[in-house]
């Protein structure tokens, strides 16, 4: 079971290295957007997966370490991955697809609802790659229209 690295697995690796962030949320629509700092490091799995430790503030939450995998199942023609962190205990699986362009990769994904009422929740994070030392995440999640709405966006920036 050797599996050989694709052009999807070298894609991801363009996310190798050492990264700054700076984050933006909402907590609610009627509350102000908060903003935080952190920094990300990412590594390479066999060149397969990249593995993301990031550290920092998280609104609401303190300081918070979180990881996200992600690769490539060919068998599923789709980018796959996981993301949680210190503040949480529910584990969200990515699915994920790469825009024509080769810029943007979509990573769709449920967890709790942000309404508290014990249900799950669709979401969607963004991944757009500006540089090779500039990429943008954002987070979304579909509102009563059904039109998804961002609600966190974090630049990230190479510094090694």
């Amino acid at each position: 079971m050797l599996a050989e690295p694709r052009k999807e697995h070298a894609w991801l690796q363009q996310f190798v290295g050492e990264w700054a962030s700076e984050m933006e949320c909402s907590m609610g629509p009627d509350k102000p957007r908060q903003t935080s700092t952190g920094t990300e490091s990412v590594r390479s799995l066999g060149g397969l997966w990249t593995l993301g430790e990031g550290k920092g503030e998280m609104p609401g939450c303190g300081p918070a370490t979180t990881l996200m995998t992600l690769g490539f199942d060919p068998e599923k023609g789709r980018f796959v991955g996981t993301f949680t962190g210190s503040m949480m205990t529910h584990l969200w699986v990515y699915d994920g697809f790469l825009d024509e362009t080769g810029t943007v990769l979509t990573l769709e994904t449920e967890g709790p609802s942000f309404a508290g009422d014990g249900k799950m929740a669709k979401y969607r994070d963004i991944m757009t790659v500006l540089s090779p030392d500039h990429r943008v995440l954002t987070s979304n999640v579909p509102g009563e229209d059904g039109r998804w709405t961002e609600f966190m966006t974090a630049h990230y920036r190479r510094t090694a």
